[in-house]
């Protein structure tokens, strides 16, 4: 397991390798970047603000989402993933954000939590990018990310894995550094095929040098 010291030194490496690591969801207000997390679940956020232009243009705001049919919703997502819940989901807590907070998106994990659709990954994220709020979000790419370079356990849950990088950054970092592990994981350390080989932390990263040891392995026994 990486040590506290190691943890950070891989983040500020990480840093480095995607200076201009940042939210990459294209949204105006509170609410709509609410939508276009809860849109981006298993789907790309290249693809989610494919169609938030027009999705935001017809339904702006909870009062216009509430109102909307579920079928007019799914016409402007149809192209996600699991775009029918989506739209179930979109009004729902729309609906719920007019019925239980005057049509304000909230700034608590608890009362985010509390809507329609929304997990604790999305409130962290929308308590991070939408209202500057420190929380360390976890998705798949942060998940394999701190799995891989055993910052945190192989066998740990989502909120383990929350808990224990928040443990292990300081309050200040916990956003960015969430930013980083995912341009880390999108674009180097990839689920299929991660870039060992010219990765900076290949010297701390176990899995990496399990994977290249088992590559020269492999060469060698065809030689």
């Amino acid at each position: 397991m990486l040590s506290k010291k190691q943890t950070q030194q891989a983040v500020e490496i990480m840093g480095k390798m995607f200076p201009n690591a940042q939210p990459s969801l294209d949204a105006r207000t509170p609410f709509q970047y609410m939508i276009s997390v809860m849109l981006s679940a298993q789907a790309t956020d290249i693809s989610v603000n494919k169609v938030t232009p027009k999705l935001f243009r017809d339904f702006p705001d909870p009062q216009a989402m509430a109102a909307a049919s579920e079928t007019a919703l799914q016409a402007d997502i149809h192209s996600i993933g699991l775009y029918r819940n989506k739209a179930k989901h979109m009004k729902a807590a729309s609906q719920a954000l007019l019925d239980d907070f005057n049509g304000v998106v909230p700034s608590t994990r608890a009362e985010l939590m509390q809507l329609p659709g929304v997990g604790r990954k999305t409130a962290d994220v929308v308590l991070a990018d939408a209202f500057g709020i420190p929380a360390f979000a976890v998705d798949t790419h942060v998940t394999r990310v701190t799995k891989r370079l055993r910052m945190v356990p192989q066998k740990a849950t989502v909120l383990e894995i929350e808990q224990r990088m928040m443990k292990l950054l300081p309050e200040d970092l916990w956003v960015t550094a969430h930013h980083r592990m995912i341009y880390f994981g999108r674009y180097h350390c990839l689920a299929r095929a991660p870039k060992c080989e010219q990765c900076p932390l290949l010297s701390m990263c176990a899995d990496g040098q399990r994977r290249l040891g088992l590559k020269k392995k492999i060469k060698k026994n065809l030689t």
